[in-house]
């Protein structure tokens, strides 16, 4: 079997197939000989910001010099970005000997009566088998939907839990309030594992910290008093953050770079300064072993990544930690791919409501504009009227994206014609779309948005070079 073949029986599950239960997951998972437990797993959940923490971290510890895996989803343009060590997407070789290995698992369990796993199952398995035998180290992992019932909550003994900010999003699997949301997203909290979360909503941080609670987990929360602007561009954010634990100590206060222009970076970038502080404490005590063995901590240590303890030591320092934010990269979320054009994947509401704030602030520096598409189960005409109120950019071109999820652009343009004077220009091919949009930015910032689908074909028009050079003029 090739790549080609692997991906194109991968893209097919869907349809032989849906979501098992956990221990149908965790037979496969056995079978491969329980690869999680030979790395030291970082575990994310969250309704936004899992992918940008996830990258953060995985920037941090291969400047620190560990080996990294990092295993993330969606993909945009090839499958194997979901899976990169030290940064760089694994091989299509590589993916598919684990693909094949992973087939075989599979094929053996069906005659034993088991379920045929699902696409993201099949896609976590082969990851784990992957990082494992390229001798990875850490393991930042991203779960897919929800938590407590997610395929990577397998991973019995991470060494930190992460919880990014929680809003309402695929309602119809996880919730209809933040509450039950965060309910399912706390459920990779494990018995005496350090969490870090996102304590800016009182309705999810009473969740989180009841099932830490429960399961005597050492606890750091994020609030916005942590963190002090100091300057932005059209390209980056510098700003404070005090890691100091009593408030007092002005030396554990890190200047950091945080390389995007959307503000909630900067809540992102500061969970993962958060997270590597605390795994760099468990290293010097000592705790920081594989999955297998790393011994559960109930106490909370003291906060701060470069004290010397006099106990051991970690590469995880100060300096590694900003230069690991600085030099972060991750596609689509806020990403300046040509001078004045930004690629943003968001999709959801409180996405969009972030998007808009972040193109808000812009336009009161420079005109803006917008490329956008959608898909059918997405609010799509709350999201143009909200970009309208707020955004106001100085003209629009739509386009379609989605396969059988098409929301055709001349219905978006019919709605953005409800909410602006601006001029609306309907494209049904993206190409045409973005050439379109490039033609007539002029001196705006052009922000491309609405859909991660839209991200990944733009992303595949940059790649093959067809629109650089225009975007440059």
């Amino acid at each position: 079997m090739n790549y080609t073949e692997a991906v194109e029986y991968i893209e097919s599950t869907p349809k032989f197939t849906k979501k098992n239960k956990p221990e149908n997951t965790a037979e496969l998972i056995s079978r491969l000989g329980n690869p999680e437990r030979r790395m030291k797993v970082i575990h994310v959940a969250g309704t936004n910001g899992k992918g940008s923490v996830c990258a953060f971290l995985a920037s941090i510890l291969t400047k620190a010099g560990k080996r990294t895996g990092l295993f993330t989803s969606p993909h945009l343009v090839e499958i194997t970005e979901r899976f990169q060590i030290d940064q760089v997407p694994v091989s299509h070789e590589t993916f598919t000997d684990a693909f094949v290995r992973v087939k075989r698992e599979i094929d053996a369990m069906i005659g034993d009566g088991f379920a045929h796993p699902a696409y993201f199952e099949l896609l976590f398995a082969a990851g784990l088998l992957m990082f494992a035998e390229a001798g990875v180290e850490y393991l930042v992992m991203e779960t897919g939907l929800g938590g407590r019932l997610d395929a990577t909550n397998l991973v019995e003994h991470p060494i930190a839990c992460v919880l990014t900010s929680i809003s309402l999003d695929h309602m119809e699997y996880l919730g209809d309030t933040v509450a039950k949301i965060a309910a399912e997203k706390a459920g990779i909290i494990k018995e005496g594992v350090p969490v870090i979360y996102d304590g800016r909503n009182p309705e999810s941080s009473q969740v989180i910290l009841a099932q830490a609670k429960k399961m005597h987990a050492p606890v750091w929360r994020y609030d916005d008093s942590m963190c002090e602007i100091l300057a932005k561009t059209d390209k980056s954010i510098d700003f404070m953050f005090d890691c100091s634990y009593d408030k007092t100590d002005t030396a554990r206060k890190l200047r950091i770079t945080v390389p995007f222009l959307a503000e909630y970076q900067i809540v992102n970038s500061s969970l993962a300064v958060m997270t590597a502080q605390v795994i760099a404490e468990r290293e010097r005590d000592g705790l920081a072993g594989s999955s297998d063995t790393a011994a559960p901590r109930t106490e909370r240590p003291s906060q701060g990544a470069g004290a010397d303890r006099g106990e051991g030591s970690s590469t995880i320092s100060d300096e590694v930690i900003v230069e690991g934010i600085r030099t972060a990269r991750w596609q689509g979320r806020m990403e300046t791919v040509l001078p004045g054009v930004v690629l943003d994947g968001a999709h959801n509401a409180d996405g969009i409501r972030e998007f808009i704030r972040t193109a808000a602030d812009v336009r009161k520096r420079m005109p803006v504009s917008l490329l956008f598409s959608a898909v059918v189960e997405k609010e799509y005409e709350k999201m143009i009227r909200e970009i309208c109120e707020d955004m106001q950019p100085e003209f629009v071109v739509v386009t379609q994206v989605g396969g059988a999820r098409v929301v055709p652009a001349e219905t978006l343009a019919e709605v953005f014609r409800r909410y602006t004077k601006a001029p609306v220009i309907a494209r049904a091919d993206v190409e045409e779309a973005f050439s379109e949009a490039l033609a007539r930015r002029g001196d705006s910032m052009l922000f491309c948005a609405g859909s991660l689908y839209l991200v990944g074909e733009l992303k595949k028009l940059l790649a093959s070079g067809e629109q650089t050079e225009q975007g440059r003029k």
